[in-house]
C-alpha cells in the first residue's frame, strides 16, 4: 500500500489515528528524545476554520501564530521524561544511542543491552561486522521502545557509511523493517532518513514504491530536491542556515550568487525554491526546512510544511505574547499558488539522473554533503567503538 504524507492540517509524522498530543514548554530541562511535533489549539482550530475572530481574553503567542501555518518540529534530544514532556514522534539515531549509553539509569538502557546480547550478532566472525549488527539492532530496539512512548511516527537513521550504495541503503532499511515487525511495530508508523546522494535518491525511489517512506536529508541544491522529489521522497530536509554560513564565505556558485544578487537569503531562496517546484508539479513530497537560525527564519519560512528549531526560538516564540488582532494578522511567505509564478529554467525542469545531478550539484551542496555524512559516519564509528568496550553487557 502506498503511503503519503498530509498536509499541515495532519501531520505526516502521526498516522491519522493517532494525530493528537502537543509539546509542552514545561519541558525545559531538557534531559536528552528526539523531535516531537508541536501543535497549539489555536492552530488546531484554525486549521478547522473555527478560530474565534478575535477573543478579548485570549492569550495569543507568535508560537500559536506561526503554528497555524506550518508544523513546528523542536530540534532536541530528550528522552525519559515522558511524564513532563510527552512528544507526538520521534528519531532514533546513533547520537540517540550514545545520549542513552551515557546515562546510567535511561529507560532505553535494557534495549541497548539487549541488542549487545543478541545471538546472531555474536555469531558472527568479523568484529566490524559484529558490532555493525548490534548497532543495528539497538536502532531497532530503541525505536520500537520509542514507538511505544509516542502516538506518531519513529525515524530512523541509516547507515552514512552506505550513503553512496543502493542496495546497502535498501538491505539496511528492510532490515530495520523486519526488526520492527518483530517488535509489532507497523510500516506505517515508520519513516527512514537516508543521505540525498544519487544513490540514496534511487533507494528512496525504490523503497516509497515499496510503500516505505523515507526521509532524504541533506539537501543543499535544487537538483538534489528535485531528484529527491521526482524519486517520491516522503519528507525533503533543507539545511536553510548551513547554506546561509557556507555563502558567506563563498561565490563562484551560480545558484547561490543569483539568489544573493537579488538580495535573497541563500537558504531561505532554495527552499521558496524547491516549494514552488514541488507544488508547480504536484509531488507528494513535504519540505522540511532545517538549521533555523533565528525567529526571522521562522516567520520567512511561514507556510512550509514543517520547520526545525532550536529550543530557544520556539521558547522565545512561546513567550511572546501578542495581541489575538495581531496574531490573525500573520501571512504564510510560502503558499501553493507561488508554483504557478515561480519562473525556472528548461534545466531545472529536466528528468533529473546521476550525470545530470552531479553537474548541477555545485561546490556548497558537495561540500556540505560530504561534511554531514562525515558527522555521520564519525557518530556510527563512536557507537560501535564504546559497543566494543561494553560488550558483553552486564545482567542480561
Amino acid at each position: 500500500m502506498a503511503l503519503s504524507i498530509s498536509t499541515p492540517t495532519s501531520s505526516s509524522l502521526l498516522p491519522a489515528s493517532r494525530q493528537a498530543g502537543r509539546w509542552s514548554p514545561l519541558a525545559r530541562s531538557a534531559k536528552p528524545v528526539s523531535f516531537s511535533l508541536w501543535r497549539s489549539p489555536l492552530a488546531a482550530r484554525s486549521a478547522a476554520g473555527n478560530a474565534p475572530a478575535s477573543p478579548v481574553d485570549e492569550v495569543v503567542t507568535e508560537l500559536d501564530a506561526v503554528a497555524g501555518f506550518s508544523e513546528i518540529v523542536p530540534d532536541t534530544v530528550v528522552f525519559d521524561d515522558f511524564e513532563r514532556f510527552a512528544p507526538t514522534a520521534a528519531t532514533v539515531s546513533s547520537s540517540l544511542l550514545l545520549g542513552i549509553s551515557g546515562l546510567p539509569d535511561t529507560k532505553f538502557k535494557s534495549a541497548i543491552d539487549t541488542a549487545l546480547a543478541d545471538g546472531e550478532c555474536n555469531a558472527l566472525e568479523k568484529p566490524e561486522d559484529r558490532m555493525s549488527c548490534y548497532l543495528t539492532k539497538a536502532l531497532a530496539n530503541v525505536g520500537a521502545e520509542l514507538a511505544q512512548q509516542v502516538p506518531g511516527r519513529v525515524s530512523t537513521e541509516i547507515d552514512a557509511r552506505s550513503a553512496y550504495d543502493t542496495q546497502g541503503i535498501i538491505q539496511r532499511v528492510h532490515e530495520l523493517v523486519n526488526l520492527y515487525n518483530q517488535h509489532d511495530v507497523s510500516t506505517d508508523r515508520l519513516l527512514f532518513k537516508i543521505p540525498a546522494t544519487w544513490q540514496g535518491i534511487e533507494a528512496s525511489r525504490l523503497l516509497e514504491s515499496e510503500g516505505i517512506q523515507t526521509h532524504l536529508t541533506f539537501v543543499y541544491s535544487f537538483a538534489q530536491a528535485a531528484a529527491a522529489a521526482q524519486a517520491g521522497a516522503s519528507v525533503v530536509q533543507i539545511f536553510v542556515g548551513r547554506l546561509r554560513d557556507w555563502a558567506r564565505n563563498h561565490s563562484g556558485y551560480p545558484e547561490i550568487d543569483e539568489a544573493l544578487k537579488k538580495g535573497e537569503d541563500a537558504g531561505l531562496a532554495l527552499a521558496k525554491k524547491v516549494y514552488a517546484y514541488i507544488h508547480r508539479n504536484g509531488y507528494k513530497t513535504k519540505l522540511m526546512a532545517a538549521a533555523i537560525r533565528n525567529k526571522q527564519d521562522v516567520f520567512s519560512l511561514l507556510g512550509i510544511d514543517y520547520i526545525i528549531a532550536p529550543l530557544k526560538i520556539l521558547q522565545s516564540l512561546e513567550e511572546s505574547v501578542t495581541d489575538p488582532d495581531v496574531k490573525y494578522s500573520y501571512v504564510p511567505r510560502l503558499t501553493p499558488a507561488i508554483g504557478k509564478t515561480y519562473e525556472f529554467t528548461e534545466e531545472e525542469l529536466v528528468k533529473w539522473d546521476q550525470l545530470s545531478l552531479a553537474a548541477a550539484m555545485g561546490p556548497a551542496a558537495e561540500e556540505l554533503l560530504a561534511s554531514g555524512l562525515e558527522g555521520y559516519v564519525n557518530q556510527a564509528r563512536r557507537v560501535e567503538e564504546l559497543f566494543g568496550k561494553i560488550w558483553p553487557p552486564p545482567n542480561v
